[in-house]
């Protein structure tokens, strides 16, 4: 076991490497040039000599090789020091230390929100297997698939708006200082954010039940006389629950980039919207920190998974 998570953790290593590789090569492929769109302005009608702009890229950076930019990067990350913003001109650290606790918490409210429901309704649709409540079941996850994140979280805007006369704050609540008014804030962005994970998870634990059902232990365990509801939960449902772990922790990844679009549409100041702000203004410092925090989130995640298996099935063994 040992030996397992040292090999998973050596891993990380040439992983981020190449995130690195790929996230500092696309922001130089990308055309504009950050010195450029900070002296025009972002209506673009600024006026500016040769002079200017080489002043503003030495002071950038941006006129330095490319090598040196990358290896000046790198050795900044290893130190804990991911540099100044090119456009908003402030650390980065700060700016991720005040944006990524509102993300985390969006991401871990929908992931919350998704397996309460998820598991439950997989379950059911599994036990009531061809009936009006499985019928039903299979039509909620099937749309929830289909329907890509950014309109659902549209809709859910939409009929707020027109039922309810409801819309997105404009300001932010902190989770400590005012939790009630936090949790309303976060409620209906995490419920756009996480259908997609449900639906998927519900399909998911549905499968999986059911083949679950037909294997021995589980006649065994009825034919001993034990109640339904332990045969479901105590035999069926851990042993199901392996692929969900799976397709769960595949799917994080997912829903730390569907932050992205939702934030932007309920208007949420987390780390996805400012990664949005960043595009648009070719800030490649900003733009380089959040995918690294992104990429080194979703590779823990997927380590904890695979080392949750172990627990689940005591069968497995890592050599």
């Amino acid at each position: 076991m040992n030996t397992y998570v040292i090999k998973r953790f050596m891993l990380f290593i040439p992983t981020l490497l190449l995130v690195t590789l790929m996230v500092f090569a696309l922001m130089r492929l990308v055309p504009g040039d950050p010195a450029e769109l900070l002296l025009m302005g972002f209506e673009g009608d600024g006026q500016y000599s040769q002079q200017q702009l080489d002043e503003l890229r030495a002071k950038l950076g941006t006129d330095r090789p490319l090598a040196i930019q990358y290896l000046s990067w790198i050795w900044g990350m290893l130190r804990g020091d991911f540099g100044m913003s090119m456009y908003f001109d402030t650390p980065i650290s700060d700016d991720l230390a005040a944006k990524l606790p509102i993300t985390l918490e969006l991401s871990a409210l929908a992931l919350l929100l998704a397996f309460v429901v998820a598991i439950p309704l997989g379950v059911l649709s599994a036990v009531r297997q061809d009936t009006i409540a499985d019928y039903a079941s299979r039509i909620i996850a099937i749309a929830g698939v289909a329907m890509p994140t950014f309109w659902i979280g549209i809709l859910v805007v939409y009929f707020l708006v027109t039922w309810f006369d409801w819309l997105p704050p404009l300001g932010y609540a902190n989770l400590w200082s005012d939790p009630w008014t936090n949790l309303q804030q976060m409620f209906f962005p995490a419920v756009a954010l996480g259908f997609y994970n449900m639906a998927l998870v519900a399909r998911v634990t549905r499968s999986s039940m059911l083949e679950v059902f037909r294997e021995d232990y589980i006649r065994t365990a009825r034919s001993k006389g034990l109640r339904e509801g332990a045969v479901i939960i105590r035999h069926a449902l851990k042993n199901a629950f392996l692929p969900i772990l799976t397709i769960s922790g595949w799917q994080v990844g997912r829903l730390i980039a569907g932050t992205v679009v939702i934030e932007t549409i309920f208007l949420v100041p987390g780390m996805g919207r400012l990664l949005v702000d960043s595009i648009l203004h070719r800030d490649y410092t900003m733009i380089q920190s959040i995918v690294m925090v992104i990429a080194f989130m979703v590779l823990a995640l997927n380590l904890v998974v695979d080392l949750l298996y172990a627990w689940l099935d005591p069968r497995i063994r890592y050599e």
